[in-house]
């Protein structure tokens, strides 16, 4: 069974982003850039699966700029066994991110498609969703524990009133979440060893997929800066500020 793992390229989870002093975006220049942390997770459980046995190959997919290449030998460094990259240096919006790899899929065949519930840049948590939609499969959302047996797929997934496990046959579409697994950390020889494994570039264009934007940003602000806090004699006074901010 093979095993697609889409990753996303975005600023490090350490960094602080700033605004374009235009407006007009997120400024990424001189900033440190990494593997998307949900992807990163992904990666990892598609990895343990095939250490297991279960899965034949992992196949790791990035939609981005020329840079993104990197995203995917970090991927390929963590145990992915070969690549796509598919060039775009506009940023590409999530149905057409999801329209991609469902041509990927139908070209690779995947038992399983493995991804992040969501990127830390836009925070848009559609991509897996509308994925499976698009092809038709079942999907299990917010993972935090896969289990595969036989022709189906376990998955333990976090919702608001606790654990639900839901049984989906294969094919399957599964998002993960950060209590899944922690990722391994790239050892040196396996980054040496990724320098060789293959990663094909491809465009949107080879795969008949129109990534023609559909919102248009109007404009990027920094939040309002947090006012300072005050100091109330009792909780009568907190009562009448509250009622004074109309909020009780």
């Amino acid at each position: 069974m093979k095993i697609l793992v889409p990753v996303k390229r975005v600023i490090d989870y350490n960094a602080r982003p700033r605004v374009k002093p235009d407006g007009s975006g997120v400024d990424i220049s001189n900033v440190k850039i990494s593997i998307n942390p949900f992807d990163e997770i992904a990666i990892e459980e598609a990895v343990r699966l095939k250490e297991m046995g279960i899965a034949s190959e992992v196949i790791a997919v990035s939609v981005g700029p020329v840079k993104a290449g990197e995203t995917l030998r970090t991927a390929l460094a963590m145990g992915a066994d070969r690549a796509i990259l598919i060039q775009s240096e506009e940023a590409v919006e999530p149905l057409a991110v999801a329209k991609i790899l469902k041509v990927l899929a139908d070209e690779e065949q995947p038992g399983l498609v493995i991804l992040g519930k969501q990127a830390i840049d836009d925070d848009c948590n559609q991509t897996g969703q509308m994925l499976a939609a698009l092809m038709g499969r079942p999907q299990g959302t917010f993972a935090s524990l896969v289990k595969v047996e036989g022709d189906a797929v376990l998955v333990t997934r976090e919702i608001d009133g606790g654990l639900e496990t839901v049984k989906l046959a294969l094919p399957a579409i599964v998002t993960v979440d950060l209590r899944l697994n922690e990722p391994r950390y790239a050892s040196l020889p396996n980054i040496m060893k990724a320098r060789s494994k293959p990663l094909v570039t491809k465009t949107a264009a080879d795969l008949g997929v129109d990534i023609a934007p559909r919102l248009v940003t109007l404009k990027v602000a920094e939040p309002p800066a947090r006012g300072g806090g005050i100091k109330l004699a009792d909780v009568d006074a907190l009562v009448a500020r509250l009622k004074d901010m109309g909020v009780a």
